[in-house]
């Protein structure tokens, strides 16, 4: 497993975990505004993940919009989250394995180009940022144990050592 399989599979399955500890919530707690980010919890989910959704679309050049991406609803976010991880990780693995980090991405309505690895970091990052909201609000909702979220804590859980082998915290849901 490289550098960039484990960033790209913490990425997905931390923001999964925290998606699936905010089914504990009602409609209204996921719209509840706070002082941070998005303000909810509902839309900074849909920013990290529409995000994701345009940056992927850039990427591998598509200009055709999915009809679920207006599925907010916690269920709905799960299934975007998973189709748009798949296509992340199989278009940054490719660009890394071929050596092209430094191609350019192009966008086909607003004539902007960036680097294809660039790209990739910034979803990353920006994923990253977003979930540490999702998790301040979530303890802000009373949700309990909320899941640290740390490299370790994934690669203690994907390779099956266990999430608290790697002192990491917070309750881990099997979905």
């Amino acid at each position: 497993m490289t550098i960039l399989d484990r960033l790209l599979g913490h990425d997905v399955w931390t923001t999964r975990q925290l998606l699936l500890r905010s089914r504990e919530l009602s409609p209204e707690q996921c719209a509840r505004n706070f002082e941070i980010g998005d303000r909810s919890l509902t839309e900074t989910f849909e920013h990290l993940i529409a995000c994701m959704e345009s940056h992927v679309d850039l990427m591998l050049e598509r200009t055709v919009v999915d009809t679920r991406r207006d599925d907010e609803t916690i269920s709905g976010m799960l299934i975007r989250l998973t189709l748009v991880g798949k296509d992340f990780a199989e278009f940054a693995a490719r660009i890394d394995r071929e050596g092209r980090a430094d191609d350019l991405c192009v966008s086909a309505d607003r004539d902007e180009k960036w680097p294809a690895g660039s790209l990739i970091a910034h979803l990353i990052t920006h994923s990253a940022h977003h979930r540490a909201q999702i998790q301040y609000i979530l303890e802000q909702l009373g949700v309990d144990e909320v899941l640290e979220g740390d490299a370790l804590g994934w690669e203690g859980q994907a390779r099956g050592w266990g999430y608290r082998w790697c002192n990491s915290y917070g309750r881990v849901i099997a979905d």
